[in-house]
């Protein structure tokens, strides 16, 4: 195995950019040239058929089973044209990844040969077995079924020779099973609430939009090392290994110049991707050594969260290419930066506001406060909730560890933002509100300038930041499915807009009149929610005691977190706003738990087979020879110089063979705590005993195995260290 680490460092270190076809074409041209998209509609579908489609698509009209064979008919033929072969329904259990099943378009003529065949029947709807993937226990082997429904609001695609369809995944009973569908239910809720709201301002808003763009963090290794690394290949991440001497300390991979080998990735993964109508635009280093950035231009938050979960397979895929694999893990090595998926979020409306960006008129600036106070109580009333949204076994690692923002969820207005609203919540009603003749009314709150983007700082501490016209939702992990955060920050939003609405409303009722009343619920809102604006150091102690005095969910145990999903006030506002039931809130826990579980479980086995298969025998090995010299000294020196000369010798004999004894007597005791653990029914006290046994144990193993690699012969250790890992590109 030895032999194999050098084999494969040596054979890294001769590889050569692959080179890339670039397309005759500009970007422009060949953008979206595999989606099935309004243009291509406008083309394949008749023009009936396109208006309902279109309607459907863009005001959320219900759709019209009666149009669905045409649809498929067109979808068919364009398919056919561009060389697709197959068809999938394309979704999004609850694994973090994606699930397709192909089948080709063939069907028997009747007459002893095949037609190619595609019905609206099969766009529209599908029937996976439910019970083969995570469902909490509303699916068994024999209650299986499941549906698998056309979103008409993301467009279909194709990859290689398959046409996939993005469809929501359902239990037969109803229950989502996916993450698509209540992100859909979370996006129509906010949609619907924040219009409600917008309406004070502007009667003509018909609906609003919400938008994300996401910031994917990965790192590249070279797939020979890769390989030689049983631990990257089973869990994604380092279970041992020393820091390199050097790793991130001097500060200059961040916006360095990019290494030639990654250079001729990345343009093939945003050709690949401009060709599935994925919008990318940024690229660079990150702050760790061969750790990069990927970053799109903003889109609407349903289709944005479907080009992350397929730029994230077309990265594993061209990765490949290039003899890479790309590591999406939050935590891939220890002692330097994680990888974290930065989500901006936004609202905007149909009338081409942005409603978290200021304006310029007063009545504009009311609007922007409105929006950004109710985002903040938000934020405030479901805290914990948030941060369970983005919690799992892996994110855990990344969390609070001087690199990413801490396990508590705060906010960063800045300077500028943070002076209005202090300026709001300090003066009077009378001084914040006048009447000047024709003029109308005049409202005292601080203009806002056209700069504030520039002029709004950045806190990389900070979970959830304001960064001037929209919130960036920092600690969602690198592998994680954005869904996930973005279906609770929506219908929390939501329903905190719909609060909003009932409060204002009750004011006018009783004669206050509209500006009035809205500013009288806003200073309310800003005294209450005035525990989660935090600008200082997230990674401080201090902030950790002061959180806990504000009442802010401090719990770092990434099973417990869950728990948030099913507190009263998490169930209520789910069910208020129709996104989810309590049944389904429970059985998505379920999974969480077993997820979470299942994740350390594997772990832990890797861990005790590289500790036993590798590690042991390397350093007993090298404990050995050290032996032999010790005897072999004291032939060739007399018994005093040779005790002498072989002192050192001796202290590492004997710090291995403690080393060794306390990491096999760990190895052996951490399997029977798994052995104790897996006999508990309940999936949640199940977890809780894997976070709080076996996790703190494979962190004592893994101590004592970083410490070897520190004492045994280099030639001998047989996996690729750091050094080589971070710096072979």
């Amino acid at each position: 195995m030895s032999k194999l680490r050098f084999r494969v460092v040596e054979t890294a270190f001769k590889k050569k950019p692959v080179a890339v076809a670039v397309p005759a074409e500009r970007p422009s041209e060949y953008f979206a040239k595999y989606v099935f998209n309004k243009e291509k509609m406008f083309r394949y579908l008749p023009s009936k058929v396109y208006a309902k489609l279109i309607d459907v698509i863009d005001n959320g009209a219900p759709l019209d089973r009666s149009i669905a064979d045409e649809v498929a008919a067109g979808m068919k033929k364009w398919a056919l044209e561009m060389g697709a072969t197959h068809y999938t329904h394309w979704f999004h259990p609850l694994t973090e990844g994606t699930a397709e099943k192909h089948d080709a378009f063939v069907e028997h003529d009747g007459k002893g040969g095949m037609m190619e065949e595609f019905t609206g029947k099969l766009l529209v709807q599908q029937e996976p077995d439910a019970s083969s993937f995570p469902n909490g226990g509303i699916r068994n082997t024999f209650e299986a079924r499941g549906y698998s429904a056309w979103d008409p609001s993301s467009p279909a695609f194709i990859v290689d020779d398959t046409l996939c369809i993005p469809t929501i995944f359902i239990a037969y009973t109803g229950e989502s099973l996916d993450y698509k569908a209540p992100l859909l239910k979370a996006l129509r809720a906010v949609d619907k609430a924040a219009v409600d709201v917008c309406r004070y301002f502007n009667p003509d808003v018909k609906k609003v939009v919400a938008y994300l763009g996401w910031e994917q963090e990965y790192f590249l290794i070279d797939e020979g090392l890769y390989a030689a690394r049983p631990d990257l290949l089973m869990t994604g991440r380092t279970l041992t290994g020393h820091d390199s001497a050097k790793n991130q300390q001097l500060e200059d991979h961040y916006f360095g110049a990019i290494p030639p080998r990654v250079a001729a990735f990345m343009k093939e993964l945003e050709i690949e991707a401009l060709k599935l109508g994925i919008p990318v635009k940024t690229r660079h280093n990150e702050v760790a050594p061969n750790q990069f950035e990927l970053a799109p231009i903003f889109e609407e938050c349903n289709l944005a969260v479907d080009h992350n979960m397929l730029i994230m397979a077309l990265m594993r895929k061209v990765a490949r290419n290039h003899g890479f694999r790309v590591l999406l893990h939050e935590k891939p090595f220890k002692g330097v930066n994680g990888s974290g998926k930065h989500n901006n979020w936004s609202l905007g409306t149909d009338t081409g506001i942005l409603l978290h960006a200021p304006g310029k008129l007063p009545e504009d600036n009311l609007r922007f406060i409105t929006f950004v106070v109710n985002t903040l109580m938000a934020v405030y009333k479901h805290n914990g909730l948030l941060k369970a949204s983005i919690s799992s076994a892996t994110n855990a690692h990344r969390l609070g560890a001087n690199e990413a923002p801490p396990a508590i969820i705060s906010s960063f207005l800045g300077k500028q933002l943070s002076q209005v609203l202090e300026h709001i919540e300090e003066s009077t009603k009378d001084n914040l509100i006048s009447l000047s003749g024709k003029q109308g009314m005049k409202l005292d709150i601080p203009q806002i300038p056209e700069l504030m983007i520039d002029n709004t700082d950045r806190n990389r501490t900070s979970p959830f930041a304001f960064t001037g016209n929209r919130f960036e939702f920092r600690a969602v992990g690198s592998e994680a499915n954005c869904a996930s955060a973005m279906i609770a920050l929506n219908s929390a939003l939501a329903e905190q807009l719909v609060e909003f609405k009932k409060d204002v409303d009750k004011l006018i009722e009783k004669g206050e009149p509209k500006i009035s009343a809205i500013l009288d619920v806003i200073r309310k809102y800003i005294r209450i929610c005035k525990p989660i604006h935090f600008d200082g150091n997230g990674y401080s102690d201090e902030w950790k005691a002061e959180a806990k005095k504000r009442g802010l969910d401090c719990e770092t145990s990434v099973p417990l977190i869950f728990d948030n999903y099913l507190k009263p006030e998490s169930i209520r506002m789910f069910e208020s706003v129709g996104v989810m039931t309590q049944k389904e809130l429970e059985a998505r826990n379920e999974v969480k738990w077993e997820t979470y579980t299942k994740k350390i479980q594997i772990e832990a086995r890797v861990l005790g087979d590289l500790a036993m298969n590798h590690i042991i025998p390397v350093a007993t090995q090298y404990q050995t020879d050290l032996i032999d010299n010790v005897y072999k000294m004291k032939d060739l020196f007399p018994a005093e110089k040779a005790a002498k000369l072989s002192a050192k010798n001796l202290e590492l004999i004997e710090e291995i063979a403690d080393r060794t004894t306390f990491i096999k007597e760990h190895v052996d005791a951490m399997i029977e705590a798994r052995k104790v653990a897996n006999k508990i029914e309940c999936e949640r006290d199940k977890a809780i005993a894997y976070h709080d046994n076996i996790v703190p144990m494979m962190e004592e193993i893994r101590y004592h195995i970083d410490k070897l690699e520190l004492i045994v012969d280099n030639q001998m250790w047989t996996l690729p260290k750091y050094r080589e890992l971070l710096f072979i590109r």
